[in-house]
């Protein structure tokens, strides 16, 4: 266990010339003052130290501070409201790193009535009616600090704590923009003021100047979840010095892939009816003189004219508030956390910026766990990363795996470490449709695609969830299923589907789901399938009218076919043998997407459509024979090739990826079809390279599709 060196602050003193002379004709020795306390850490982590555990010798302050901007056009810079709580020996010139936490949310939030929500018993492509506002967030004054969020944590462990209030919301002035940049900036200034850059005042207008530079050495981690995740990263996009690391926990990172998919009009898990306009009222607890400019500058001039409920495109609005076009400027070390069954904040927001700060470079690592909204790492995964980064303690975090992830599919709960996220090893399996998905069609990597159509009617305003549709054979779904599992199935990164399919209307939703059977969760009309317990292994939705860009969507010609393809929510799950993986093809999710009259058809094209699914072990690894060929050398056509017929994943031996009783349309297809699967096998360590040559050779003497 080692202790920090406390850093001591340097006071001016005025002295009295008299008074020197006096003093130096004096020659005791002087005292010696008592050390300060300083950090303590063990095992590359910041332990609880008592003489900051103490809550009674905490210094509590509160100030606003003076930002860049003036987004509710007062004619002044805005000042955000701020708090601090931090380790008593501060007082005596210890400096102290800052865990820091930001949020539109501390002054309290806007009714949730589904009468202030958006209509969703709306056709597509048709402005919806107006909504109503909720009434207005009671203005509180009287607050004397912001929030205790964090601070039993981190201030007995040496670091102080802040807390600000988000533009426009509480005691911050300003404008809630809902992404805006007014949101990146004003925790950019709070950090700019902890490194004495930016100025702190003891009231919202006028004051004394307050500053930081006496206790805070600079270094700053920030952290929350969901809105309170968001602002870590949008602040850390500014590059701002400082702001050292930042642990994000299902952050948004997108408002465009939060309230739409793929050019769809598609709500967050539990908001039906849910859009950015709403979200606005929801946190606009601001100074009540501002607040008519906010909602008429914000949410009427900008929001309602460009969020476009009609068709659900992309355009320069979203981008304006998709931080992944702003990730360049990210310096700060990120632990991203996200559960893979968030069907709130869907876990595509951290995946896609975990990508690109891997691909440029930036110190990341990853939690992901099995669980719903929110779930933060554990306290020693955080507690390591703000030690390393916030007070350079070298505890080699940044050689830990990249990846952590809680496994609890097929037994108890473990944090199992994997060198990245998507697992390396995952490789895409190609799976087939078969035909008879009005009651259980086939799916498959083990068969060529059935030729010929299927069609599914969409229920529209009376759909139910998506259990009704997995469980019961309906004209409203088309549901294609795999062979039992003989083995367990490690799926790990996302599925994409591609389609190809005909509409009877110019619009219709899409929606994609691939299911776990048989079905353990509820199977009610009303039932949720948003839980950690789903029978949902990732879903998707789109719209067929933007199979050619995401910024503009083109009517459909009825009965005309257009191909696209789906992306699916990232994964990370182990499907237990015995299981069934299930493709699931409807049209409105009652839990997600607009309600349209019923009656839509949507005609699916069986050979044009397939999935990808990233399994770990790649094609050979899916363990999907009902009926597996068990000979014991591996027979092409009539020709027996020699090479022992070994088994591969479950029951799955390597004459089952054969196909040679497919229908093929010549035999140069099967002959590369089988050289790929030959060169599977070497890369695998299944089979020499003498033996892949003979089994290229059997493909090529047989009379497979001659």
């Amino acid at each position: 266990m080692t202790r920090g060196t406390p850093r001591l602050g340097i006071s001016t003193l005025l002295v009295v010339p008299a008074l020197v002379a006096l003093t130096a004709a004096v020659t005791a020795a002087p005292a010696t003052a008592d050390p300060l306390p300083g950090p303590v850490f063990a095992d590359g982590q910041a332990q609880i130290v008592s003489e900051f555990a103490d809550p009674g010798t905490w210094i509590r302050e509160r100030l606003w501070v003076e930002t860049e901007f003036d987004s509710d056009g007062d004619g002044r810079l805005d000042r955000m409201h701020v708090d601090v709580t931090r380790p008593g020996p501060t007082a005596d010139g210890l400096k102290v790193p800052v865990v820091y936490e930001t949020s539109p949310y501390y002054a309290g939030t806007a009714s949730t009535q589904r009468q202030y929500f958006w209509n969703v018993n709306t056709e597509l492509g048709k402005e919806p009616p107006p909504r109503a506002s909720p009434p207005p967030i009671a203005f509180r004054p009287d607050r004397t600090a912001v929030s205790t969020s964090e601070v039993s944590t981190w201030v007995p462990r040496g670091f102080a704590v802040v807390h600000s209030d988000s533009p426009g919301t509480g005691l911050s002035e300003g404008c809630p923009t809902v992404g805006g940049a007014n949101e990146s900036l004003a925790p950019k200034a709070i950090v700019d003021w902890l490194n004495g850059r930016a100025k702190g005042y003891t009231s919202v207008v006028g004051g004394e100047q307050v500053a930081a530079t006496g206790w805070s050495t600079g270094k700053v981690g920030m952290t929350g979840t969901s809105y309170n995740g968001t602002l870590p990263l949008a602040a850390a996009t500014t590059g701002v010095e400082g702001l050292e690391a930042i642990v994000p926990i299902a952050p948004n990172t997108s408002y465009y892939h939060y309230y739409r998919s793929n050019g769809l009009v598609r709500h967050p898990g539990g908001w039906l009816g849910e859009d950015i306009d709403y979200l606005f009222d929801y946190i606009s607890s601001g100074y009540p003189d501002r607040r008519e400019y906010c909602a008429q500058h914000v949410r009427v001039d900008l929001m309602n004219r460009h969020q476009d409920r009609a068709t659900g495109d992309y355009n320069d609005f979203w981008a304006g508030r998709d931080l992944l076009n702003a990730v360049r400027g990210v310096r700060a070390a990120t632990l991203m956390a996200h559960a893979f069954n968030d069907w709130n904040v869907v876990p595509e927001h951290s995946v896609r910026i975990l990508d690109a700060l891997k691909a440029q470079g930036t110190p990341v690592q990853a939690y992901f766990h099995q669980g719903g909204h929110g779930g933060a790492p554990p306290l020693d995964m955080r507690n390591r990363w703000f030690t390393r980064y916030l007070y350079g303690q070298h505890n080699d975090v940044e050689n830990d795996p990249r990846a952590w992830i809680v496994r609890n599919e097929t037994g108890e709960s473990r944090l199992t470490p994997y060198a990245d996220y998507p697992n390396p090893e995952a490789a895409p399996v190609g799976l087939t449709l078969q035909q008879g998905g009005g009651t259980t069609g086939g799916l498959t990597s083990l068969a060529r695609a059935d030729s010929g159509t299927e069609q599914l009617v969409d229920a529209g305003d009376l759909a139910c969830n998506a259990g009704t549709l997995a469980t019961q054979a309906s004209e409203h779904r088309l549901l294609y299923v795999t062979p039992e599992l003989s083995a367990p199935v490690h799926i790990s990164g996302t599925a994409q589907v591609r389609i190809r399919l005909a509409v009877s209307k110019p619009a219709a939703n899409l929606s994609i789901a691939l299911v776990r059977l048989p079905w353990t969760s509820g199977v009610g009309c009303e039932s949720s399938t948003r839980g950690s317990t789903t029978s949902i292994i990732t879903r998707g939705w789109a719209d067929p009218q933007n199979n050619r860009s995401l910024r503009r969507g083109d009517p459909l010609e009825p009965g005309e076919f257009v191909e696209l393809t789906v992306p699916l929510q990232p994964d990370d799950q182990v499907v237990p043998a015995g299981s069934r993986i299930g493709l699931m093809i409807f049209s409105t999710d009652h839990e997600f997407t607009l309600h349209p009259a019923p009656g839509t058809v949507l005609t699916v094209d069986l050979a044009g459509t397939s999935v990808d699914l990233p399994v770990v072990g790649g094609p050979l690894a899916m363990p999907i024979c009902a009926e597996p060929d068990a000979r014991p050398t591996v027979v092409v056509g009539e020709v027996d090739s020699g090479v022992p017929n070994r088994t591969l994943a479950g029951t799955c031996t390597v004459n089952d990826h054969i196909l040679d009783t497919e229908d093929w349309p010549n035999h140069g297809q099967f002959v590369r079809h089988v050289t790929e699967v030959a060169d599977r096998l070497v890369a695998a360590d299944l089979i020499s390279a003498q033996e892949r040559s003979a089994l290229v050779r059997a493909a090529a003497r047989s009379n497979v599709a001659k």
